[in-house]
């Protein structure tokens, strides 16, 4: 990020501008530490000792100011409490109009200093990993270690949230009791379920939830989403619109990607016994499953380009190509046509749609609500993937209508058209187009997750994040020259995909590697499942569906223990590589090796690379939202694309893969694509230690 120090002196609130962390000056002094240490003028203990007192000094500068606010809010509450018993006695509906008025002013007050310590903490914590990256030292490690739990520091209290807690407590509780409940003498204590639908509430609610620990796994979603967002957070009355915001079409976007998913997965367990109906290899399952993949490559992009414009139009575009698509792919069987087949799949693919479910959240869904926007985009696409093959394997009958034949090798294809038709009646009634933005809103910058870690996994964790970021944290020395002028070129989006290639920093294209042999691995997995099991152990297509169904049910099982627990205990590259030695392990163990084959083997073996590279898969995008340059959070070319366009890509290779496998026979298939996961996974084990060793 280029001139933060001109980001934060702009979002300073004017009156408190004095109480802020002088970040300008602490960069200097790195600066200047450099240039004495290059000198010899300084020794690197003296440069400790000296900068870990300017941050102490800094710390208490701020955290005393805190204070002096908590207790003006507690003074202030104290006073409108004592008019609001007098009204007990003497009700009087304009002065409890008046009072509520007053509980929302202070409400709003505070909002003032959240924001206050947000961006406090933001600027620490860059301030910290800008020595560290300086001076190649671990500077924040033992800064944090020796502060985090000393009786005297004063760090926690810049991530401490108990007494601004409690004055939301007293807030909301105040408002709560001067609400008309119609009699009710419950209050919130005794039914907790009872929502107080004030905005004040909402949004001081959702900006304690930034500075907590409470919503670590709905982060992880977010992340997981591929919904890049920008830097720096706004002040908190610089929000979306809630104008563009309509809870339907929110809820039709989440249903595209559930619907998507399905179609995707849907043919996994027939497309071998489909292939060879039609008169071709069983192995011609994997072009019939990657074609969609393919298609997806050029869709993602064009779609993300027309949500620039539209989200409607797309949506409608997508819905009417895959009714067509899956109406040919189940036309096929009775035409005995194989390019059919394909044609149908490649119409599915070029009907993906992600891109604009990806961005309507990002562009058009209030922040209070972004991010569990962004975990149901998540937890719908998990859904789909699982209920893909299990939908699959209630699909086993066959009977004719006319000449259609309906059996388990069209019935997807049909059932899919089915659910596209019905799903396009919905969206023309009920989905309405965001207003365009103005210039003026358009330019306003948006919330960032890269920052958020730092208020949202407490007080040590977000310090000792070793973000291979600091790359791209470019703020350069602009400002130590005294040169505060923040180019537009540092927030122009990228025009064209090499543009955006070219941004992209070595750490974050070893993590964009990464997501490639993830999906490459867990693509040879499930498409070449029915192939394998139907060869060893003679599966039928419902046992087959039966197993894919339980791999998808990991999905969120695995996103709630890495997001909720395990990134709370271990740092994410420890996560990473661990979890990419496991995918390894998974695929070693699942080469026929020993003779019989037998069904425990390929299970267990399958399910340990399959729950390994989910985990691998949501610390990587993890880390990625947080290593990318800002201009990849917005336009056609970002973050979110190139992602996806890695990942779409190692599914056709690896499609392509089984294809060509199944010319050496079935007896070799497993073996011969295992073989290709097992050498690109061991070099991006290689290429993360690299990486991490030269970074840290």
């Amino acid at each position: 990020m280029v001139a933060f120090g001109k980001k934060l002196k702009e979002r300073q609130i004017q009156e408190w501008q004095g109480y802020y962390i002088n970040y300008k000056v602490m960069k200097k002094k790195v600066k200047e530490y450099a240039d004495q240490i290059q000198a010899g003028a300084l020794n690197q203990r003296h440069v400790l000792k000296d900068f870990s007192r300017l941050l102490d000094m800094e710390i208490e500068k701020v955290v005393l100011f805190l204070l002096e606010q908590q207790g003006v809010f507690a003074n202030r509450i104290s006073q409108l409490n004592e008019q609001q018993d007098s009204l007990q006695e003497q009700p009087d509906i304009s002065k409890v109009t008046e009072l509520r008025e007053a509980y929302r002013n202070v409400g709003r007050d505070l909002l003032k200093l959240l924001f206050f310590v947000e961006i406090n903490a933001i600027g620490l914590r860059k301030i910290l990993k800008k020595f560290d990256k300086r001076f190649g030292y671990k500077f924040t490690d033992y800064y944090v270690k020796t502060r985090a739990n000393h009786p005297y520091s004063q760090l926690q209290q810049v991530f401490n949230n108990v007494g601004l807690g409690a004055v939301v407590g007293a807030i909301s509780r105040n408002l709560a009791d001067l609400q008309d409940r119609e009699g009710s003498y419950l209050s919130i204590y005794d039914q907790p379920a009872l929502s107080l639908q004030d905005p004040v509430v909402d949004s001081m609610e959702a900006a304690i939830d930034r500075l907590s620990y409470s919503t670590n796994f709905l982060n992880f979603s977010v992340q997981r989403s591929l919904i890049m967002l920008e830097e720096l957070p706004t002040p908190i009355e610089e929000h979306v619109d809630d104008q563009r915001y309509h809870f339907m079409s929110l809820l039709l976007n989440l249903a595209n990607t559930f619907l998507y998913m399905i179609n995707t997965y849907i043919v996994v367990p027939t497309a071998d016994d489909y292939s060879m109906s039609l008169g071709a290899a069983a192995t011609v399952c994997g072009i019939v499953i990657g074609a969609m993949a393919v298609a997806q490559i050029f869709s993602s992009v064009y779609f993300s380009a027309w949500s620039n414009r539209s989200y409607f139009k797309p949506l409608v575009f997508s819905s009417i190509v895959l009714f067509v698509g899956n109406v040919m792919y189940a036309l096929a069987y009775d035409l005995k046509s194989i390019p059919v087949l394909l044609i149908g799949r490649i119409f599915c693919g070029l009907g993906s749609a992600r891109a604009v479910n990806r961005r309507y959240i990002s562009d058009c869904v209030p922040l209070r609500i972004r991010m569990q926007a962004s975990a149901g985009f998540v937890s719908a696409s998990a859904l789909g993937m699982a209920c893909g093959p299990a939908l699959a394997g209630l699909l086993q009958t066959n009977f004719k209508i006319y000449k259609l034949t309906f059996n388990q090798d069209t019935l997807p294809g049909w059932v899919m058209a089915f659910a596209w038709l019905i799903y396009l009646i919905w969206l023309c009634i009920s989905f309405r187009e965001p207003a365009q933005e103005t210039d003026e809103v358009r330019n306003i910058p948006q919330k960032s997750n890269t920052e958020n870690d730092a208020l949202e996994r407490g007080v040590v964790q977000p310090l000792l994040l070793k973000s291979v970021g600091d790359e791209q944290d470019n703020e350069g020395d602009q400002e130590c020259d005294g040169s505060e002028e923040a180019p537009e070129e540092s927030r122009r989006p990228a025009n064209s995909i090499l543009e955006a290639y070219r941004l992209l920093t070595p750490s974050v294209k070893v993590q964009l590697f990464i997501y490639f042999m993830l999906k490459y691995a867990m693509e040879v997995l499930l498409s070449e499942s029915s192939v394998v099991t139907t060869y060893y152990f003679s599966w039928s297509t419902g046992t087959v569906a039966i197993f894919l169904a339980c791999l998808g049910l990991t999905v969120l099982p695995v996103n709630i223990l890495v997001g909720s627990y395990i990134s709370n205990i271990f740092e994410d590259r420890q996560i990473l590589l661990a979890s990419e030695i496991m995918v390894c392990l998974g695929i070693l163990l699942s080469f026929q090796v020993i003779i019989p084959y037998s069904v425990p083997q390929y299970v267990c073996s399958g399910l340990l690379m399959f729950v390994s590279a989910e985990v691998l898969e949501g610390v990587n995008l993890s880390l990625l939202s947080r290593v990318m340059s800002s201009r990849l959070s917005r336009g056609t070319y970002n973050g979110g694309l190139l992602s996806t366009e890695a990942g779409t890509i190692a599914r056709v290779i690896a499609d392509v893969t089984i294809t060509l496998a199944g010319y050496l026979g079935q007896s070799k298939l497993l073996n011969v694509t295992l073989l290709p996961s097992l050498l690109i996974c061991i070099v991006s084990i290689f290429a993360t230690c690299r990486t991490y060793n030269s970074l840290y």
